[in-house]
């Protein structure tokens, strides 16, 4: 009789013990964790609500990796390369100038990677001058610490003369330019492990 009592306690002990380990779960679930440091962009969850697998909660802006993307005419490209020195006037903040450098040049226009790509037909003869999509890397600058947001318009300056450091007269221009984010997210709910099964 002591046996089967002490068979039947163990067995209520090892089930108390996974419904704790249950609770656990159910309670490290309630905490969201973002996949990235930012400032929340478009909250679409309130205080209280329920969500289920799938819900898209907020966006989030990352503060850090921030770069623009100045849209050249092909007429200024032949002298430019990665590495070479960038200024960058914010147009938010006019008094201040930044520096970056390129990083990087698409490898088409930016209509190749629109949705509808443009097909001229046969016969048309009018030349239009396309915009190539430039990747700048921006030096880190305390003062715009936050300040920098994505879509901000920008005018940049290429210096195609050199490749080093010391300050050459900045040539190729670019207006159409905007900040972006380095790998902006979006906070979306997914199924726990149990669910997934």
């Amino acid at each position: 009789m002591l046996q089967a009592n002490r068979k039947e306690a163990n067995a209520k002990l090892q089930q108390a013990e996974a419904q704790l380990r249950l609770a656990e779960i159910d309670l490290a679930n309630t905490l969201i964790r973002a996949p990235i440091d930012g400032i929340i962009g478009n909250r679409g969850i309130r205080i209280g609500q329920y969500v289920r697998a799938g819900t898209l909660l907020m966006s989030v802006v990352p503060t850090t990796g921030i770069y623009v993307v100045a849209n050249f005419k092909e007429t200024q490209l032949h002298a430019m390369k990665a590495g070479q020195k960038v200024g960058v006037q914010v147009d938010a903040y006019p008094d201040y100038r930044l520096v970056g450098r390129v990083d990087s040049i698409a490898p088409a226009s930016g209509s190749r990677f629109s949705l509808l790509p443009p097909e001229n037909a046969v016969g048309n003869f009018t030349k239009i001058v396309q915009r190539v999509p430039v990747r700048i890397t921006l030096t880190p600058d305390t003062r715009f610490d936050g300040l920098l947001k994505p879509g901000l318009s920008v005018s940049v300056s290429v210096d195609t003369h050199s490749n080093s450091e010391a300050d050459a007269p900045f040539v190729e221009r670019s207006m159409s330019s905007m900040i972006g984010a380095a790998q902006a997210a979006s906070v979306t709910v997914l199924p726990a492990a149990a669910d997934q099964e």
